[in-house]
């Protein structure tokens, strides 16, 4: 921990503290007392994660998700979790990625994102975020999240945070339809118009004498998003914007807007540019069957369909003496003169069509061997994105431009697993829960760049390919060994073997490599500790090392620059993470606490960044030599606050992040890593005085961060920065009848601007109905 936590005398973080230490009993709960169930869970339900629980764990079950929160897209669930941050920028987003206590939203690798045991993470590309649309909000039955690297039974993606979603499955015949709609007014960069999003769901499913079940299930989107991104121009350090050469007429313009960027440089802000608004159409259709055979074996599978047509276009600022936009050219304002390439404002159109499939089969003891075998097969069909080469107005009518397809791209794995669960006299002596296992995965990359005659029609010249795959094995085992009444030691060991293969890229008018195959292995082991000092009080100390192999696109998405190949790194080193946690569980009558220290040290962190160790300088995805995280984390409930129906459910968390070292860029060492907020918190206070209905208030809070590896970004509160947040979202729930839900609410209702680079939405207005069967 730092030796001044200056953070602390945050009025903010101040009062969350305050308002989590007093608002609990002091005393504990009889030992009859059961009837509190924390909408956090610290030590009680474990849901489907791993079940001897070696680190801390959170959840959040159905009924909670609808009492506390606007649920507009599956991700949303995950918004007010301890020391979580969710870089979802729109209602639609495909980029919505996951950060941890020590790893940023750019650092999608580090989360391990599970629906009922199948992969939605699909570690593809950079920003390839969780395949949530595989999950429709409506059949989320809960969420469950475990941090660090501290169990043996996931990959080493876990290193930074676990999520597992369990969806509903029916006991009879069911089913809901859901329709809900969310519209923001927003204001931002001289830009102002008011922004709409819609979603229908509809859930059927049964199960039937014979054992067989079915869960069907159908979303369908319709979103527009808030300008994305601005193309801007800085000035030199002097505040001088740099006239551009020739003897070209420039055309005076109106409505630049002039602000100061994250760097501190003065900058010229011309419109909303690289297909800022984005109108994006989504469908999903699923399709969940199961048997449960009379054997005790059950068997089940999926198959899900995503598909999404996008269409992003752009906003000049700019207007001349006559009042008509202005897209590219020379101009000129207020003494200063641009020139604004003729692709400045250019739109992009993109398709995508995805499946996923799923089997698992199982046996269902209560005691003793279980096994299970768990498949996942993900292919993107379809993903193409055009790309015009002139400005929205003009791409109308067509001309030149490229695309990007990714046809073929996806992943397979395979989970193979056995867990003894022991009783009492038995060969373990009723101590030891055990559970061994294989896990298999494999990630094929192909990409292909076209220039085009016409953007509008994706057949054209190919200009670039690039792929690759990548394979894991591993082999694991754990042991939960309950040595004393009291104490338990969950000892865990994962044994990976990594290989890169079929490495290439290929330019049409430049030079081509195939790299060399690779491999690598790892071990990885794990120790917790729980000691139960009383029936109401747990303290446990976990250490853990997790290992996370580089992606394919890591290894082998690149770019051309002239004659020359700039490409990710073939050569990347794995992530090596030690990582330590001590927690302690507090229950009480009507509530729980936990505090948390935790340590994460990080070796060969996977990072885009500036290499000044060789000459000429490039930037790429390179390996930091260390990166530590520590920090503290609060979390805690309150089922009854003086008021019926009054609760508590609230957390904050401190951490700091240091790069200790960098031999390819020496002035980061020293400095805070990127996107990893010094403070977080959420505070949630739902009132529920009958059945009937509900209200809910949660403010949150996340402070200053970094997007430069160096700290050069001094300004973090504009377009660009990583801004901190604050917002306050409101949520009221009725139940007029026994099948019937309404819902309204305001997300961001103080309308705080934030930025995570990309601006965040500002006020949105939410209404939801839901009709069940």
């Amino acid at each position: 921990m730092p030796k001044k936590m200056k953070t602390f005398r945050r009025p903010l973080a101040l009062a969350i503290s305050f308002g989590l230490a007093s608002c609990f009993p002091v005393q504990a709960a009889e030992p009859d007392e059961t009837d509190a169930v924390p909408s956090v869970t610290v030590a009680g339900s474990r849901g489907p994660l791993d079940p001897d629980l070696p680190a801390t764990s959170v959840s959040r079950t159905r009924e909670e998700l609808l009492q506390q929160q606007n649920v507009f897209n599956p991700e949303d669930a995950l918004r007010n979790l301890p020391s979580m941050t969710i870089r979802k920028r729109y209602s639609g987003d495909r980029n919505a990625l996951v950060g941890g206590r020590s790893f940023s939203t750019s650092q999608a690798p580090r989360a391990l994102v599970l629906m009922d045991g199948y992969l939605l993470s699909n570690f593809l590309g950079r920003f390839d975020a969780p395949r949530w649309n595989m999950v429709a909000p409506e059949e989320i039955a809960r969420v469950d999240v475990l941090y660090g690297p501290f169990s043996a039974l996931y990959t080493g993606n876990s290193m930074g945070t676990t999520i597992a979603f369990t969806t509903v499955k029916p006991t009879g015949f069911m089913g809901s339809a859901r329709l809900a709609s969310q519209v923001q007014a927003y204001d931002n960069y001289g830009l102002k118009d008011r922004y709409r999003n819609y979603q229908g769901s509809l859930l059927l499913g049964d199960r039937l004498a014979s054992g067989a079940w079915y869960k069907l299930m159908a979303n369908h989107q319709d979103s527009t998003s808030q300008p994305m991104q601005y193309y801007g121009v800085n000035a030199s350090a002097a505040g001088v914007f740099t006239r551009p050469s020739g003897n070209a007429v420039a055309v005076p313009v109106t409505g630049i807007v002039y602000d100061t960027g994250p760097t501190g440089l003065r900058r010229a802000v011309f419109g909303a540019n690289a297909g800022a608004i984005d109108h994006t159409k989504q469908d999903t259709v699923k399709a969940t069957f199961g048997y449960d055979f009379a054997s005790g074996i059950s068997a089940e599978g999926f198959v899900a369909w995503w598909q999404n047509d996008s269409v992003n276009t752009n906003a000049s600022l700019l207007r001349d003496a006559a009042g008509n936009t202005v897209w590219s050219g020379r101009v000129s304002s207020a003494g200063n003169v641009f020139d604004l390439p003729a692709n400045t404002f250019a739109p992009f159109d993109r398709e995508e069509r995805h499946l996923q499939t799923g089997l698992t089969l199982k046996t269902t003891n209560r005691t003793g061997w279980n096994a299970s075998a768990v498949m996942t097969r993900y292919r993107i069909l379809e993903d193409t994105q055009r790309n015009a080469g002139v400005a929205d107005p003009y791409a109308a009518a067509g001309g030149s431009g490229s695309a990007v397809l990714r046809d073929g791209t996806g992943f397979r794995t395979l989970d193979l697993q056995a867990r003894y669960v022991p009783t009492a006299g038995d060969w373990t002596g009723g101590a030891h829960t055990l559970t061994v296992g294989l896990h298999a995965s494999d990630y094929a990359l192909h990409q292909v760049t076209r220039n085009l005659a016409d953007w509008r029609n994706a057949a054209g010249v190919q200009t670039q390919y690039m792929g690759g795959r990548t394979k894991l094995s591993g082999l694991y085992a754990q042991d939960a060994w309950r040595f004393l009444p009291a104490w338990t030691a969950t000892l865990g060991l994962r044994l990976e073997r990594w290989k890169a293969s079929d490495g290439v890229q290929r330019f049409t008018n430049g030079p081509s490599t195939d790299y060399a195959r690779r491999s690598d292995n790892a071990t990885s082991p794990k120790l917790s500790v729980t000691w139960a000092t009383t029936p109401d009080l747990d303290l446990r100390v976990s250490a853990g090392k997790g290992t996370r192999f580089p992606t394919v696109a890591e290894l082998f998405q690149g770019t051309q620059s002239g004659a020359s190949i700039i490409v990710a790194d073939p050569d990347l080193k794995p992530e090596r993470s030690t990582a330590l946690e001590i927690t302690a569980d507090q229950r009480f009558s009507h509530g729980s606490a936990r505090a948390t220290l935790f340590q994460d040290d990080v070796r060969d962190t996977i990072w885009t960044q500036l290499n000044l160790a060789v000459f000429p300088n490039v930037t790429n995805n390179q390996n930091v030599g260390r990166v530590r995280t520590r920090g503290l984390e609060l979390a805690g409930v309150a089922d009854r606050l003086g008021i019926d129906g009054l609760s508590l459910d609230a957390s904050i968390g401190w951490s700091k992040a240091v790069i200790l070292e960098n031999a390819n860029y020496q002035p980061s060492v020293g400095r805070i890593w990127v996107r990893v907020p010094r403070v977080r918190s959420t505070t949630t206070l739902v009132y529920a005085p009958t059945p009937l209905w509900s209200a809910a208030a949660t403010w949150r809070y996340s402070g200053r961060q970094f997007n430069e590896i160096n700290n050069s970004d001094i300004n973090p509160d504009v377009y660009g920065g990583l801004s901190r947040q604050k917002q306050l979202d409101l949520r009221l729930r009725f139940l007029p009848a026994r099948q019937v839900e309404l819902a309204a609410g305001i997300d961001n209702v103080n309308d705080g601007r934030a930025y995570q680079s990309h601006p965040f939405p500002g006020r949105t207005f939410f209404a939801e109905a839901r009709y069940a069967f």
